[in-house]
């Protein structure tokens, strides 16, 4: 029974940890994905490449703007000529017919209207493009995102907790002949309580660390070796160091509060003879 207590520990904490890397790699490509969503602010035609440029430090004051990168009339024409391929079309086009303008990164994207208004105030800004329904659907799809792992979680939590108690129960259950006789014989209820409470401890870390192992070799398998090999390399798995203290403690705590608790409550009824 010890063994299917270790054994039903690793299980629920590799289900629920699993989930858990899923949502938060989830978040991780969704908050990339946030970062490439740009703002052009486009300068006033009437001011030199020298005034456009100093209208960066009024741009990066702006609230919710994360940088700003200035591009010049040159470097536009530049980039817009390279994405063709015969360039020879524009040999007698004119860099002038293009406006200077700023790339603009957010530090939040769902405010992106209520900067686009704000740069627009800006003093020499003519114009500002945003793609503001892209913007809101990647915010529904982060919102949607984080509740439905949210929820998952507390579920598999909830669903793990009793497994892993019911489980520990059992073990308790065969033995609870032996501790009404140590009842009938005099011992305490915390003599006899607390050699269960560390069996708990001790099986809760087993299990825990166990899972830990096991739920960080299948990851660095999912994540180096099957995305790689079915094309999907443009889904970047976040690296297991970031994320491997956190993990470890939260499998070490619900380890060992299964077991702690799951034991004492275990217990409780074989204690009144």
């Amino acid at each position: 029974m010890s063994f299917a207590s270790i054994c039903v520990i690793i299980a629920c904490l590799i289900i629920m940890g699993s989930f858990a890397l899923l949502a938060l790699n989830v978040n991780s490509i969704i908050k990339t994905l946030e970062s490439e969503n740009q703002i052009l602010a486009y300068v006033d035609e009437n001011l030199s490449e020298s005034e456009a440029r100093a209208l960066q430090s009024q741009i990066e004051q702006v609230a919710n703007v994360k940088s700003a990168q200035f591009v010049s009339r040159d470097d536009a024409m530049k980039s817009f000529v390279s994405t063709y391929d015969d360039q020879s079309l524009f040999d007698g086009l004119d860099s002038s017919v293009l406006r200077h303008r700023y790339i603009i990164y957010l530090d939040d994207i769902a405010k992106m209207a209520d900067t686009q208004q704000a740069l627009v105030n800006v003093q020499g800004i003519a114009k500002v493009s945003a793609h503001l329904e892209i913007g809101r659907g990647f915010v529904r799809v982060r919102n949607i995102v984080s509740a439905v792992s949210l929820v998952l979680v507390i579920i598999l939590f909830v669903i793990s907790l009793f497994i892993m108690s019911n489980t520990i129960k059992l073990t308790t259950f065969e033995r609870r002949d032996e501790i009404a006789i140590m009842k009938m014989v005099g011992a305490t209820s915390g003599f006899i309580r607390w050699p269960f409470v560390i069996e708990g401890l001790i099986l809760g870390s087993i299990g825990s660390l166990s899972a830990y192992l096991i739920q960080w070799g299948v990851y660095k398998l999912v994540s180096d070796d099957v995305i790689a090999a079915s094309g999907l390399s443009f889904v970047k798995a976040l690296p297991f160091a970031t994320i491997a203290a956190p993990m470890l403690g939260a499998f070490l705590a619900v380890g060992l509060g299964v077991g702690i608790i799951g034991s004492l409550v275990a217990i409780r009824n074989y204690l009144k003879v």
